[in-house]
């Protein structure tokens, strides 16, 4: 069983067993294009002026529900397992649905998969620490972990490790290069979600503008490396210009009051890039309630976020395949629990996509994953 926080997730309801996201776009970007090549990053370009319906063609899936176990076949019957991550939110909620799928998979072949998934109320590279050190004394199979601070918690995970302890990262946040850690499962291109994210941006504001970020968690991997991509790709025009970093700390309360001091203190504010799952809904209400007509984008699939998406508040939302995320890493986790390393069975990073939609996608991504029909 999964024992979970406090807030049960609602996400998905009304899902079909196999969700395929489609938007029109006039040359789509397949797994692994970009605007920069390596990028796991997918634009379906739906909503770019001009766009020629008759040489529309389908995108990538957004998020694949339609996972099956491979044929290895585990060792034991039964395990146990720990996982903790930043902050407890529907963004973990949605991987935490992949998890589930596979754990029932692996129960109809008669193997039982337990496991704990808990998290703090807010992001704690503190509180990550002492729940990592509990559940190294509790004689888990797997111990997993969505890194908080990789300058606290990677050299905690390299002494977890060498006292015997199998530990892998998953989700949104890998340890610092470098980590015994056994394997991640993820999102391994953050820094190029933020920088194609901010690419759509200056390309909407035609390369012209100040523009204000709101990065996140401080020293969450996935939240900085997607500031710095934004930040690297504004630094490529002459007519850009950053006029605010600020840390909301993953809270849509604080997304909202930091972006309406930026809009008060910077009126003329042209654009905002958001860097987590929370900020682009605290940030568009802000825009929203100022009246403002900065252009935002964002991150992933939060129900309010895509109303304001559908509306034209937020331009783009780049969308992480939570599901897959958290079905690959209770697999992998078998693996490593049997004594496997990263080679044949599995790498030692899973690349997981993230989908750039646009206002177009959005009532068909809101009716697919909340049952949400406008």
């Amino acid at each position: 069983m999964r024992i979970t926080s406090k807030k049960t997730s609602v996400l998905f309801a009304g899902l079909a067993a196999v969700f395929i996201f489609t938007a029109c776009a006039p040359q789509a970007l397949s797994t692994g294009q970009s605007a920069d090549a390596g990028s796991d990053t997918v634009d379906s370009g739906a909503a770019d002026p001009g766009t020629d319906s008759d040489a529309a063609e389908s995108v990538n899936s957004a998020v694949n529900f339609d996972h099956k176990l491979d044929p290895y076949v585990p060792k034991k019957n039964n395990y146990n397992f720990y996982f903790t991550y930043k902050t407890v939110h529907p963004w973990w909620d949605a991987v935490a649905l992949g998890m589930e799928d596979a754990q029932r998979q692996f129960l109809d072949e008669g193997v039982k998969v337990t496991y704990e998934y808990m998290a703090p109320e807010g992001a704690s590279a503190t509180d990550q620490t002492k729940r990592l050190k509990d559940a190294s004394a509790k004689g888990y199979d797997i111990i997993g972990v969505d890194v908080a601070d990789e300058n606290v918690i990677s050299p905690l995970l390299d002494e977890l490790v060498d006292s015997g302890e199998k530990i892998m990262t998953f989700s949104s946040s890998d340890a610092a290069e470098g980590c015994k850690r056994i394997a991640y499962v993820g999102n391994t291109h953050n820094y190029q979600d933020g920088a194609d994210l901010t690419e759509a941006l200056c390309k909407k504001l035609d390369y012209k503008g100040k523009v204000a970020i709101l990065v996140g968690s401080v020293g969450a991997p996935c939240h900085e490396d997607r500031a710095r991509g934004a930040k690297d790709t504004i630094a490529k025009y002459d007519g850009m210009e950053i006029v605010a970093t600020e840390y909301d700390m993953d809270s849509v309360d604080m997304a909202y009051d930091l972006t309406m001091k930026i809009l008060e203190k910077t009126p003329d504010l042209d654009g905002i890039v958001c860097c987590n799952m929370s900020n682009p809904v605290g940030a568009a209400r802000a825009i929203t309630d100022m009246e403002s007509d900065a252009v935002m984008v964002g991150m992933d699939h939060d129900q309010e976020a895509l109303h304001y998406l559908n509306d034209g508040v937020i331009y783009c939302l780049g969308v992480q395949d939570c599901y897959s995320i958290g079905f690959d890493t209770i697999q992998i986790a078998v693996k490593i629990a049997d004594g496997n390393f990263p080679g044949s069975l599995f790498p030692e990073k899973t690349d997981e996509i993230t989908t750039v939609i646009y206002q177009e996608d959005a009532a068909l991504m809101l009716e697919l994953l909340y049952g949400d029909v406008l």
